[in-house]
């Protein structure tokens, strides 16, 4: 087969196979309640509810994965709103753009999780087009609880209030016959993962995606880490070039042209890397981020020994390498056929800190091994670990160790003797 057939094969396989994906797809309303922040409120943030009212989202016929799920789902009814308070309901097209995380969205009430979703007016990066279009813009961040994905989208509304609409009596904005705000989703920015956990030394991405609608241009990502006050850039890509400010920080151009991912790949991780990162996406009319907190762990180290042979005996569990700061040191004592029992009054060495950022720490305890011995085991619990570390040590009894000492005596005695009667022996 000639490398022309082959190629001919394999675009069969990938259509064919699209096509199964394709119809896997089902177009449904995605409905969010939502709260809209008055005019003077917060527009980076969630506000306050004082300066919130009621507000219903629905994202009308999005394309989410069909898992059979959706058998029997109807699409959302107006007329099911409370007549006697009802919320400010915007009807969001999202024709223009994807929302990858529609799914998600969709089923977050099955799953147990909490949907929180804010609107507030939007501020054009240019004046100009705002009064060209005569059109009002909102922005929305919604952000699933349980480590579910974050998303923000710019909204532009529909219809025109000279044309004899209906105007909402709050908003002034013109209102469709059903008494909604009409508006077509623009611009969004999400992530996948608003937290995750990265351990020491290793590599990590931090998920942003975007998506625009036609007639946009992308001007630049850009990556900015915070924490505690202190802030800098991380890497910038801008008109086609990317730059990175932390060492081998990268960004795959090709996938943020092509796919809408502006990901960041960070090679060997430090403590000094953990924080907030910032993936602010800039195109020619919005602006939208997404922040993703990444927590960097170093999994603890236990060594278990015995002080010294002195009577009571001293035994110390040493803690190694281990970030962050929060660390529990448990002791159990156990005899033969006994059960394990927990073992108080154990005390705890100065916190060291190496020039990595882990921290060491010792936890000594005096050992009551008994008449028959004792089986002594210090445990450490880490959020680092999915389980606690463990490890033991047996402690003889007291009399075993005297019977030990005293044997220790006589051989050493007997050597003694020997190494005379040798010496006398050469010397005749």
């Amino acid at each position: 087969m000639g490398a022309e057939a082959r190629w001919c094969l394999l675009l069969c396989l990938v259509l064919l196979g699209a096509a199964d994906l394709e119809r896997q797809w089902r177009a449904v309303d995605v409905v969010l309640d939502c709260f809209l922040v008055k005019d003077g409120g917060h527009h980076s943030a969630f506000a306050s509810n004082g300066n919130m009212v009621k507000a219903l989202l629905v994202l009308r016929q999005v394309p989410v994965l069909d898992d059979g799920s959706l058998e029997g789902f109807a699409d959302f009814q107006l007329d099911t709103l409370s007549k006697d308070d009802p919320p400010v309901t915007f009807e969001a097209s999202a024709k223009l753009i994807q929302i990858p995380q529609a799914e998600a969205l969709l089923h977050a009430d099955c799953s147990e999780e909490k949907v929180t979703c804010e609107l507030s007016h939007y501020d054009l990066q240019t004046k100009q087009d705002a009064t060209a279009e005569r059109a009002t813009w909102f922005i929305t961040n919604v952000q699933v609880s349980g480590g579910g994905p974050g998303v923000s989208m710019v909204l532009k509304t529909l219809g025109d209030a000279e044309n004899g609409a209906i105007l909402h009596p709050t908003l002034n904005l013109p209102l469709s016959p059903q008494g909604t705000v009409q508006t077509s989703v623009e611009f969004q920015v999400t992530t996948q993962t608003p937290s995750l956990k990265g351990l020491l030394g290793s590599s990590t991405s931090l998920h942003c995606g975007f998506s625009m609608a036609p007639g946009l241009d992308l001007l630049s990502v850009e990556w900015r880490w915070q924490h505690k006050g202190s802030g800098q850039g991380v890497y910038r890509w801008a008109m086609g070039q990317g730059q990175a400010r932390r060492e081998g920080a990268t960004l795959d151009a090709e996938q943020l042209l092509v796919a809408g991912d502006a990901s960041l790949t960070l090679p060997s991780l430090t403590v000094k890397d953990e924080g907030s990162y910032i993936c602010l996406v800039t195109t020619s009319m919005y602006q939208a981020q997404q922040i993703i907190q990444l927590n960097v762990q170093a999994s603890p180290k236990v060594r278990l020994s015995q002080a010294s042979n002195a009577l009571p005996p001293t035994l110390i569990c040493q803690v190694v390498g281990y970030y962050p700061l929060d660390m529990a040191v448990t002791w159990t004592r156990k005899e033969q056929g006994g059960a394990p029992v927990q073992v108080p009054k154990a005390s705890l060495s100065s916190l060291r800190q190496s020039p990595a950022g882990t921290y060491s720490i010792s936890s000594s305890l005096t050992a009551e091994p008994g008449s028959s011995g004792a089986s002594y085991t210090c445990q450490v619990t880490h959020i680092s670990l999915e389980e606690p570390l463990k490890a033991s040590i047996w402690v003889a009894p007291p009399e075993r160790r005297v019977t030990f000492s005293a044997f220790g005596v006589l051989i050493a005695s007997a050597l003694f003797v020997l190494t005379l009667w040798f010496l006398g022996l050469h010397r005749r």
